[in-house]
Protein backbone atom coordinates (compact mmCIF):
# COMPACT_ATOMS: atom_id res chain seq x y z
CA UNK A 1 0.00 0.00 0.00
CA UNK A 2 1.30 3.44 -0.83
CA UNK A 3 0.70 6.78 0.77
CA UNK A 4 -0.29 9.60 -1.57
CA UNK A 5 2.32 12.32 -1.92
CA UNK A 6 0.23 14.90 -3.72
CA UNK A 7 -2.21 17.33 -2.14
CA UNK A 8 -5.80 16.17 -1.68
CA UNK A 9 -8.56 18.42 -3.02
CA UNK A 10 -9.81 19.45 0.45
CA UNK A 11 -8.07 20.15 3.75
CA UNK A 12 -9.13 19.72 7.35
CA UNK A 13 -8.78 23.35 8.37
CA UNK A 14 -6.49 25.98 6.91
CA UNK A 15 -2.75 25.43 6.81
CA UNK A 16 -1.00 27.25 9.59
CA UNK A 17 1.24 30.26 9.29
CA UNK A 18 1.37 30.84 13.05
CA UNK A 19 3.72 29.45 15.66
CA UNK A 20 3.32 25.77 16.45
CA UNK A 21 1.38 24.77 19.54
CA UNK A 22 3.99 22.77 21.41
CA UNK A 23 4.66 21.53 24.93
CA UNK A 24 7.96 19.86 25.82
CA UNK A 25 9.20 17.98 28.85
CA UNK A 26 11.49 20.06 31.08
CA UNK A 27 15.13 20.21 30.01
CA UNK A 28 17.27 17.63 31.74
CA UNK A 29 14.35 15.45 32.83
CA UNK A 30 14.67 11.66 32.80
CA UNK A 31 13.81 9.97 29.51
CA UNK A 32 10.13 9.07 29.14
CA UNK A 33 8.10 7.46 26.36
CA UNK A 34 7.09 10.91 25.12
CA UNK A 35 9.11 14.10 25.02
CA UNK A 36 6.09 16.35 24.73
CA UNK A 37 3.16 17.12 22.47
CA UNK A 38 2.45 19.02 19.27
CA UNK A 39 -1.01 20.33 18.37
CA UNK A 40 -0.98 21.13 14.65
CA UNK A 41 -3.56 23.50 13.16
CA UNK A 42 -4.32 21.11 10.26
CA UNK A 43 -3.45 17.70 8.82
CA UNK A 44 -1.26 19.32 6.13
CA UNK A 45 2.31 18.24 6.90
CA UNK A 46 3.72 20.49 4.14
CA UNK A 47 2.24 23.50 5.93
CA UNK A 48 2.76 22.42 9.54
CA UNK A 49 6.23 20.84 9.70
CA UNK A 50 8.36 23.86 8.66
CA UNK A 51 7.22 25.93 11.68
CA UNK A 52 7.69 22.96 14.04
CA UNK A 53 11.23 22.32 12.77
CA UNK A 54 12.09 26.04 12.99
CA UNK A 55 11.26 25.99 16.71
CA UNK A 56 12.89 22.64 17.50
CA UNK A 57 16.16 23.04 15.54
CA UNK A 58 17.65 25.54 18.03
CA UNK A 59 16.53 23.42 20.99
CA UNK A 60 17.45 19.94 19.80
CA UNK A 61 19.93 20.46 16.96
CA UNK A 62 19.15 20.25 13.27
CA UNK A 63 16.18 17.96 12.68
CA UNK A 64 17.11 15.69 9.76
CA UNK A 65 14.23 13.21 9.58
CA UNK A 66 10.62 12.96 10.73
CA UNK A 67 8.41 9.90 10.67
CA UNK A 68 4.65 9.65 11.07
CA UNK A 69 1.96 7.00 10.88
CA UNK A 70 0.10 7.63 7.59
CA UNK A 71 -3.26 6.65 9.12
CA UNK A 72 -3.49 10.17 10.61
CA UNK A 73 -2.26 12.19 7.62
CA UNK A 74 -3.97 12.43 4.20
CA UNK A 75 -0.64 13.21 2.50
CA UNK A 76 2.88 12.35 3.64
CA UNK A 77 5.46 14.36 1.67
CA UNK A 78 8.89 12.83 1.11
CA UNK A 79 10.73 16.05 1.95
CA UNK A 80 9.82 19.35 3.59
CA UNK A 81 11.89 22.54 3.36
CA UNK A 82 12.38 23.87 6.88
CA UNK A 83 14.66 26.32 8.69
CA UNK A 84 17.18 26.62 5.86
CA UNK A 85 17.49 22.90 5.13
CA UNK A 86 15.42 19.98 3.89
CA UNK A 87 13.93 17.44 6.29
CA UNK A 88 13.18 13.95 5.03
CA UNK A 89 9.75 12.65 6.00
CA UNK A 90 8.94 8.98 6.21
CA UNK A 91 6.18 6.81 7.51
CA UNK A 92 5.64 3.52 9.32
CA UNK A 93 2.13 2.12 9.54
CA UNK A 94 2.57 -0.88 11.88
CA UNK A 95 5.75 0.12 13.68
CA UNK A 96 4.76 3.61 14.79
CA UNK A 97 2.00 4.74 17.13
CA UNK A 98 -0.68 6.49 15.02
CA UNK A 99 -0.71 9.49 17.39
CA UNK A 100 3.04 10.02 17.51
CA UNK A 101 5.59 12.05 15.57
CA UNK A 102 9.21 10.85 15.65
CA UNK A 103 11.97 13.43 15.09
CA UNK A 104 15.63 12.57 14.51
CA UNK A 105 18.74 14.74 14.79
CA UNK A 106 22.34 13.72 14.15
CA UNK A 107 23.53 16.00 16.94
CA UNK A 108 21.43 14.84 19.86
CA UNK A 109 19.24 11.87 18.98
CA UNK A 110 15.55 11.06 18.84
CA UNK A 111 12.35 12.62 20.21
CA UNK A 112 8.80 11.34 20.29
CA UNK A 113 5.91 13.79 20.37
CA UNK A 114 2.24 13.08 20.89
CA UNK A 115 0.25 14.58 18.01
CA UNK A 116 -2.92 16.16 19.35
CA UNK A 117 -5.55 15.95 16.57
CA UNK A 118 -6.14 19.43 15.05
CA UNK A 119 -9.89 19.40 15.76
CA UNK A 120 -9.43 18.65 19.47
CA UNK A 121 -11.29 20.83 21.98
CA UNK A 122 -8.86 23.35 23.59
CA UNK A 123 -9.44 22.08 27.15
CA UNK A 124 -8.83 18.49 26.09
CA UNK A 125 -5.78 19.53 24.05
CA UNK A 126 -4.34 21.36 27.07
CA UNK A 127 -4.74 18.22 29.18
CA UNK A 128 -3.08 16.09 26.49
CA UNK A 129 -0.18 18.50 26.10
CA UNK A 130 0.42 18.60 29.84
CA UNK A 131 0.20 14.81 30.19
CA UNK A 132 2.56 14.18 27.25
CA UNK A 133 5.21 16.55 28.62
CA UNK A 134 5.15 15.00 32.12
CA UNK A 135 8.62 13.44 32.54
CA UNK A 136 7.20 10.82 34.93
CA UNK A 137 4.52 9.58 32.52
CA UNK A 138 4.71 6.05 31.17
CA UNK A 139 1.73 6.36 28.82
CA UNK A 140 2.01 5.95 25.06
CA UNK A 141 0.57 8.52 22.68
CA UNK A 142 -2.44 6.32 21.86
CA UNK A 143 -3.06 5.62 25.54
CA UNK A 144 -3.17 9.35 26.29
CA UNK A 145 -5.63 9.89 23.42
CA UNK A 146 -7.80 7.10 24.90
CA UNK A 147 -7.60 8.63 28.39
CA UNK A 148 -8.62 12.03 27.01
CA UNK A 149 -11.64 10.46 25.30
CA UNK A 150 -12.60 8.73 28.57
CA UNK A 151 -12.25 12.03 30.45
CA UNK A 152 -14.49 13.74 27.88
CA UNK A 153 -17.11 10.96 28.20
CA UNK A 154 -16.96 11.14 32.00
CA UNK A 155 -17.38 14.91 31.95
CA UNK A 156 -20.35 14.60 29.61
CA UNK A 157 -22.11 12.22 32.02
CA UNK A 158 -21.10 14.02 35.23
CA UNK A 159 -24.27 15.10 37.12
CA UNK A 160 -22.72 18.43 38.17
CA UNK A 161 -21.83 19.28 34.57
CA UNK A 162 -25.31 18.17 33.50
CA UNK A 163 -26.90 20.50 36.08
CA UNK A 164 -24.93 23.48 34.73
CA UNK A 165 -26.01 22.67 31.16
CA UNK A 166 -29.63 22.21 32.23
CA UNK A 167 -29.72 25.39 34.32
CA UNK A 168 -30.36 27.50 31.24
CA UNK A 169 -27.69 30.00 32.26
CA UNK A 170 -25.70 29.25 29.14
CA UNK A 171 -22.43 29.46 31.03
CA UNK A 172 -19.60 27.07 30.41
CA UNK A 173 -17.97 25.10 33.19
CA UNK A 174 -14.64 26.81 33.90
CA UNK A 175 -11.55 24.92 32.76
CA UNK A 176 -8.42 25.26 34.90
CA UNK A 177 -5.43 26.84 33.20
CA UNK A 178 -2.53 24.59 32.27
CA UNK A 179 0.50 25.29 34.46
CA UNK A 180 3.43 26.70 32.55
CA UNK A 181 6.03 24.28 33.88
CA UNK A 182 7.21 23.09 30.50
CA UNK A 183 9.41 24.88 28.08
CA UNK A 184 7.80 25.29 24.72
CA UNK A 185 5.75 27.39 22.41
CA UNK A 186 1.99 27.59 22.82
CA UNK A 187 -0.67 29.77 21.21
Amino acid sequence: MTVPNSRPPAYEGRPSSTSPRLSLAPAGSAPALLDGAWWPHSRDLDAELPALVAVLDPLWGRITRITVNPDQWPVVPRKVPAAGHVVKVGWFRNEQDPHELLLLSYQVGRWNLLVVPPQTDPAQAAWLMEAASDPLSTATASRLIEEAAQRRTSAATDPAAEAVRDSGRGQAVPVPAVPSRTRGVTP
